[in-house]
C-alpha cells in the first residue's frame, strides 16, 4: 500500500476522475506555484472505481476553483488546517471563465489582441456549453479544449 504523508495547511483535490489529475496540474499552474504538490493516480474507490488525487501544500485562495469546477464539478475539494481536514466544498460549474480555454475562431478579437483575456460565459448549463464572450464562438465544455 502506498503510503503518502499528511499535508499541514492546504487543499486535497478528491474524486478526481482516473487520468484527469495531469490536465487540472497544468490548468492549476502548480508546476509554477513555489508548494508541494502530490499527484496519486488510479487510486481505487469504492464510489468510482478509480479516481485520481491531488494534495496541494499552499493556501486555499491560490488555487482556482472555477478551473475544477470547468474541468470535472464532481470533484471534492478539501481544505486542511493543521493536518486536519476543515471544510469541504463542491466545485460547480463556473457561470464564467477566463484563460482557461483559447478561441478558435480566427476572427475574434482575442487572435488579433494577444494579450486581451480569453472569457468565456456558461450559455447552456445543461450541455455544458459556453460561448466567448467577443465573438460567442461556442465550446462544448471540457471536451473541446485544445
Amino acid at each position: 500500500m502506498l503510503n503518502v504523508g499528511a499535508i499541514q495547511e492546504g487543499v486535497v483535490l478528491d474524486h478526481i476522475k482516473a487520468g484527469r489529475s495531469m490536465t487540472i496540474y497544468h490548468d492549476l499552474k502548480l508546476g509554477k506555484m513555489d508548494c508541494t504538490v502530490a499527484i496519486i493516480k488510479n487510486a481505487r474507490s469504492n464510489k468510482m472505481g478509480k479516481k485520481d488525487i491531488i494534495k496541494i501544500e499552499c493556501p486555499v485562495d491560490m488555487i482556482n476553483l472555477d478551473i475544477l469546477g470547468y474541468i470535472d464539478h464532481n470533484i471534492t475539494v478539501n481544505i486542511v488546517k493543521d493536518g486536519v481536514i476543515v471544510e469541504k466544498r463542491d466545485v460547480k460549474l463556473p457561470k464564467q471563465i477566463v484563460n482557461v480555454i483559447k478561441c478558435k475562431n480566427p476572427r475574434c478579437i482575442t487572435s488579433i489582441e494577444q494579450g486581451l483575456d480569453q472569457v468565456f460565459v456558461l450559455a447552456d448549463e445543461k450541455e455544458e456549453i459556453y460561448r466567448c464572450k467577443y465573438c460567442e464562438e461556442k465550446f462544448h465544455g471540457h471536451k473541446d479544449r485544445r
